[in-house]
């Protein structure tokens, strides 16, 4: 019972890390596109093609997962880790560049 317990518990937290750091990396951009933010002049662009990619990726994972007999939170946090991968790093970049001021 226990176990099952930190399985849950670790698959609800990395799915709350996901959504916390998604929707940072949001706001972030948008502060961007309003001329409020820093971000490089590449960063509309990086939005969109990285997507792709990173769900591809976690469709691969959470199907491998599933095709070796994982458990239910193994198949999830499988397909969240390249998510995670995505917006981890996306809101370091974006959180070190700093507002723009006058």
């Amino acid at each position: 019972m226990t176990r099952r317990l930190t399985a849950l518990w670790r698959t609800n937290m990395a799915a709350l890390s996901l959504t916390a750091e998604a929707q940072s990396v949001i706001t972030l951009r948008t502060l961007g596109m309003l001329g409020l933010w820093n971000t490089g002049p590449t960063e509309n662009q990086r939005m969109i093609s990285e997507k792709t990619d990173a769900f591809a990726k976690s469709a691969r994972a959470s199907a491998a997962a599933l095709a070796r007999g994982a458990r239910p939170d193994q198949i999830a946090l499988a397909a969240l880790k390249p998510l995670r991968q995505k917006t981890r790093p996306n809101l370091a970049r974006l959180t070190k560049a700093g507002p723009k001021l006058p």
